[in-house]
């Protein structure tokens, strides 16, 4: 057997050294197993106000009662190709979300191993350091890397085609699965088809970035262009191998980043300064268009891209969300508290308060409790650009929502004016908050639900129902949640500055301490 490279890790507590096989080895004896990916991050501006770039779409229900989050880790479940599906995800998302990414996964009851990027370096990086991961155990396992945020109607003829790209990927090619289009669109990447193997799957010939609509007509009316849907199939060896050889300063940073890395409770941390070197690419960008040269043993390596008809959507605008839809006999798609009267072809989506729509026609509205859009759906692509502008204005709606999720629970900034904010925090059963202090406002709590135990400076005390206490600036003071119900507290802050950076930390379980 041929080993190219090996790392510690640190994995196990016997401190055992694991190895990764780069492409050119010999896979192990044990049966090949599928090892799925989901690829976590995204800056969340396409559907904007409802998404936010502290909680992008993949947290949030956009087409269901479950997050697309939540969808996407189940989709592999049943599988029915004799291969081995691994019961534990990797599931590569930012640091600003890995709280809640790991919420989500409880809420679902799946055990997933979280890599957690220090920093923002696009897909091609995150795949590098899930197949390190996944190579780790020696049985360079085939990766399924699925997008987080994407919808998937149908999900045995996903689960065929990701059985037929298994094949394909086992005996070396990088695979990726391919929409055939049903109409034009300027929002999607295309892939070329070439020549034809069995099973109506096709050779890649090339990859095409997302075209104008002149040229998106002339893909469609060809036939010989299918959508790019973003989902990747490939063995943790040829994946590594073409990197290191298309990418060198891209793999040694992320080998590195992954050998020096550690594990904080259910998450593994690369580490932070080798990660950074690592330059930010998408896997299109830095293999799949390249794959005609890439040559890890000499030989071109082969680019296989597999059908896809299973009503996939990437939801990557506000129009896609209403196409996924049912419709009422108008053509119109209600969520929440929506009313239509004289309207067609519109998207209604409110978050508490009563939308009514009175004649509208290709209209999208979307009211959340801090921002309401208003878009024509002709427009919709134009939403991310306004979502810059919002953020050059410094604006808080760009960033994150009126409710904000931590990793004990959640708070809700009611109402706000100058030196004072209100918010409603809600501690989950057995969580609490950092020991902390603020240098520019104090605080009062009143306990509406639950029971609290209180840290103010050497003092430490419990707070029933309808009690309250100050704490004072400059104080240092935490909140707990000894009880098994969510705790809730009304909090009113009062000071000069009021902004959630004036926090220092000096213990903190969720290690995020200053």
């Amino acid at each position: 057997m041929n080993i190219i490279h090996s790392v510690d890790v640190d994995k196990d507590a016997g401190g055992e050294e694991d190895t990764i096989y780069l492409a050119g080895s010999e896979p192990t004896a044990r049966r090949l197993s599928i090892a799925p990916v989901i690829l976590a991050g995204g800056s969340g501006t396409r559907l904007w106000p409802l998404s936010r770039e502290h909680y992008p779409k993949q947290l949030i229900d956009v087409i269901g009662v479950n997050s697309l989050l939540q969808e996407t880790v189940g989709r592999m479940k049943g599988f029915p190709a004799h291969w081995e599906v691994r019961p534990m995800p990797i599931v590569v998302c930012g640091s600003e979300h890995r709280f809640v990414t790991a919420e989500q996964l409880r809420e679902r009851d799946v055990p997933a191993h979280l890599v957690v990027e220090p920093a923002r370096r696009d897909t091609a990086p995150a795949l590098t350091l899930a197949a390190a991961l996944a190579a780790a155990n020696c049985d360079d396992a085939i990766l399924v890397a699925m997008p987080a945020d994407h919808a998937i109607l149908d999900i045995v003829a996903f689960q065929q085609a990701i059985a037929i790209a298994a094949e394909h990927a086992q005996r070396g090619a990088l695979v990726t699965l391919g929409v055939p289009p049903t109409r034009p669109d300027t929002g999607f990447g295309y892939i070329r088809l070439g020549g034809v193997l069995e099973g109506g799957v096709h050779r890649i010939e090339r990859f095409v970035e997302k075209p104008a609509l002149e040229l998106a007509n002339q893909y469609v009316a060809s036939g010989a262009y299918w959508w790019n849907s973003g989902i990747f199939v490939v063995r943790a060896s040829v994946w590594l191998g073409v990197v290191k050889r298309l990418q060198p300063a891209m793999s040694a940073a992320c080998l590195a980043a992954f050998a020096e890395g550690k594990h904080d409770g259910s998450f593994f941390l690369p580490q932070a300064e080798a990660f950074a070197k690592a330059p930010s690419d998408s896997i299109d960008y830095a293999v799949m268009e390249r794959i005609g040269t890439a040559s890890p043993n000499g030989d071109a390596i082969e680019g296989v891209v597999v059908p896809l008809v299973a009503g996939w959507s990437d939801l990557g605008s506000w129009d896609a969300v209403w196409e996924a839809l049912d419709k009422d006999e108008a053509g119109n798609v209600a969520r929440g508290r929506v009313v239509f009267e004289g309207a067609t072809s519109s998207y209604a989506h409110s978050e508490g308060r009563l939308v009514a729509c009175v004649g509208t026609t290709n209209v999208v509205v979307v009211e959340t409790a801090d921002a309401v859009l208003v878009v024509d759906r002709s427009r919709v692509q134009d939403v991310k650009g306004l979502v810059g502008r919002i953020k050059a204005q410094h604006a808080p709606e760009a960033d994150a929502h009126r409710k904000v999720h931590r990793p004990w629970g959640c708070y809700d900034s009611i109402d706000r004016g100058e030196r004072f904010q209100v918010k409603r925090i809600v501690v989950d059963p057995g969580a609490r908050l950092s020991l902390q202090l603020h240098h520019h406002r104090a605080e009062h709590w009143v306990v509406v639900r639950g029971t609290a135990v209180v840290v103010r400076g050497k003092e430490r005390f419990l707070l029933s129902e309808n009690e309250s206490t100050f704490i004072p600036l400059g104080v240092r003071h935490r909140l707990e949640n000894p009880g098994k119900v969510p705790l809730e507290i009304i909090e009113v802050q009062s000071g000069v500055y009021l902004g959630e950076d004036d926090i220092v930390r000096f213990d903190d379980t969720y290690g995020r301490c200053n």
